[in-house]
């Protein structure tokens, strides 16, 4: 099971016609996925004073975080789609992280740090931005690949040999063209990755 976590507001953005994309070819070719569309969820990326009281012991009050966790635990791949917003990933999935990969779930620290999904066997990144992907790396700090995928993602359970960073920059002043050339080459690079 696949399953895409998805993070934008904006139904008729870029970033929406990569989901469609990879959606209608995972449909095409009869493969099983879900989608987790954080704000379509209204997912809450707040982690509250009264949810931190039982943080540490990985227990969560919320129904929507405990479905994310189920279909997570029912995946062996993964598939983000966000935005590049201030370097970084999005607000919402940095919350998304801070109350769905808790202690138990994601992680134990009981006796040092492992990382628990590992039944997850291939991570498909796909960004955008208003930067190159040369900027990011060599003027960001690599902030995907260096603290997303070979931190975040590693510390639980995903090896950074099996992911996969695919990027679209200056989305802002690009063409038409540009964007419709990306998600042939997506569809491409997605098939690479997996073969």
């Amino acid at each position: 099971m696949k399953t895409i976590i998805y993070t934008h507001p904006n139904a008729s953005s870029f970033n929406h016609e990569i989901l469609n994309t990879l959606s209608n070819y995972f449909c095409r070719n009869d493969e099983e996925f879900e989608v987790i569309d954080l704000y379509a969820d209204k997912f809450n990326p707040i982690l509250s004073a009264e949810g931190l009281k039982t943080y540490s012991q990985g227990q969560t009050s919320d129904e929507l975080v405990k479905k994310y966790q189920r279909r997570i635990n029912n995946s062996n791949e993964l598939i983000f789609i966000f935005p590049i917003w201030w370097h970084n990933v999005p607000a919402m999935l940095k919350g998304f992280f801070d109350r769905v990969m808790l202690n138990g779930f994601a992680y134990d620290e009981s006796n040092g740090w492992k990382g628990l999904l590992t039944q997850i066997e291939k991570v498909t990144v796909v960004t955008t931005s208003t930067t190159t992907k040369d900027y990011l790396i060599n003027n960001c700090g690599d902030p995907i690949q260096s603290v997303f995928i070979k931190r975040t993602l590693a510390d639980i359970g995903l090896n950074p040999k099996n992911t996969t960073w695919i990027h679209f920059g200056q989305v802002n002043v690009t063409t038409d063209e540009n964007r419709q050339k990306f998600l042939i080459n997506l569809i491409e690079e997605y098939e690479d990755a997996n073969s």
